[in-house]
């Protein structure tokens, strides 16, 4: 690694300007953490590190521009600053792309990131917000979009950003249902992301524990936070231990209690907790619009329409002025006869070609209900997990069996 003194000193370069950060740094005196300023210090260190980012992003886009990584027999940009400063793989590969998004067409947001008004997890956001913009969305409409979201970042975290940026398309899009179509195949896109990244590794401790770490989607992590609340709520716990009480611990006891409780004769039923969707009745019946958990999160029209076949689940049903029509009644479900029955009938899932085991299969209404469709054998069709999310997102892909 290159020391301050080894750094280009010619006054302006941006070598030179990180030269005498450095030679701030190591002046530095020691931290008293009731110095007055304190709060004002920790903010503009904050900002200070952002312009820092924004400088290093600078720099790293001219680097892929020179093709330094050729130069210096290295696959990539992104492997070539790995090397170098031991940043590893994925992260340097996520700082080069947006490295070369701001330096292709994101002026407001490298603005911003250079005066530290907002940081590199913003620029990601707004980045991928305006990448993902429909195709015949002109440079003029992407720039008012990018600058709607600076101004927004201003005042939200990341995380909050990234929610809202889903919609980003209202800057420029007066077509309500365009633009909810837009966040609905973000989230759908999401959706199967997520699917593709779920990881779970469990690791036997020897001591009688089991340590393990998981990647999921966030709709099943929300179904299980909304379990594991619900069972250690501190009302549950009585309020006199409420002061001593350790909420991580009580989730872990929670959480083994869950798993000693799974149903192991049908892993396809009821979900351990009811969630509310809400969903309006246009969206239920096939219109493009995201569904909203009472947990806060949302989910794309199709996830929720595939939920709304599961017991368990209450969908909020909304027409007109918000008017609850159905709160999930359970009669439209299949009940537990049913499927015993249905076990005399169907062997596997219905889709054309599919062998997964009828009993791991999940209960379609053939006719929607919304549309009309019984809760009769004659419209019960078995359908595994990947062809009931497939018939609701994607119908015309899914043949069935007759």
């Amino acid at each position: 690694m290159p020391t301050p003194s080894d750094l280009v000193t010619a006054a302006g370069h941006p070598a030179a300007v990180v030269a005498a950060v450095h030679a701030a740094l190591d002046e530095l005196g020691a931290v008293d953490a009731g110095t007055d300023g304190v709060t004002a210090a920790v903010v503009e260190c904050e900002r200070g590190i952002r312009r820092l980012e924004a400088l290093k992003l600078r720099l790293l886009a001219a680097a892929d521009s020179a093709r330094v990584a050729e130069s210096t027999g290295h696959s990539s940009t992104g492997a070539w600053l790995a090397s170098r400063t031991r940043g590893g793989q994925a992260r340097s590969a996520r700082e080069v792309r947006l490295a070369a998004a701001l330096d292709e067409g994101l002026p407001e947001t490298a603005r911003a990131l250079g005066d530290g008004a907002l940081s590199s997890e913003h620029a990601t956001v707004i980045a991928d917000a305006v990448r993902t913009l429909p195709a015949g969305t002109t440079p003029a409409a992407r720039a008012t979009v990018e600058q709607s979201l600076v101004r927004k970042a201003e005042r939200l975290d990341p995380v909050q950003l990234s929610r809202v940026a889903r919609r980003a398309l209202e800057a420029v899009e007066r077509d309500r249902a365009a633009v909810d179509a837009h966040e609905d195949g973000l989230l759908q896109d999401e959706e199967e992301a997520a699917r593709a990244r779920a990881r779970l590794t469990l690791h036997d401790n020897g001591d009688g524990t089991t340590s393990g770490h998981s990647t999921v989607p966030s709709l099943a992590a929300a179904v299980l936070r909304k379990v594991l609340d619900a069972m250690t709520a501190p009302r549950r716990t009585g309020a006199a231990r409420v002061a001593d009480r350790d909420p991580v611990h009580a989730r872990g006891i929670a959480f083994a209690e869950v798993l000693e409780h799974l149903p192991t004769d049908r892993l396809h039923g009821k979900v351990a907790a009811t969630v509310v969707v809400t969903i309006d009745l246009e969206t239920l019946r096939g219109q493009l619009r995201a569904a909203r958990l009472d947990t806060g999160d949302l989910v794309s029209a199709a996830e929720a329409r595939r939920l709304a076949c599961q017991a368990g689940l209450v969908p909020a049903v909304l027409d007109g002025a918000s008017l609850p029509l159905d709160l999930g009644r359970q009669q439209r479900l299949f009940g537990e006869a049913q499927r015993v029955a249905g076990a005399t009938r169907h062997t596997s899932c219905a889709a054309h070609g599919c062998q997964t085991p009828y009993a791991w299969c999940e209960l379609h209404h053939r006719r929607a209900w919304h549309r009309g469709g019984r809760s009769d054998l004659a419209d019960m069709v078995p359908l595994c997990g990947y062809h009931h999310r497939l018939l609701h997102r994607r119908p015309t892909q899914v043949r069935l069996r007759t």
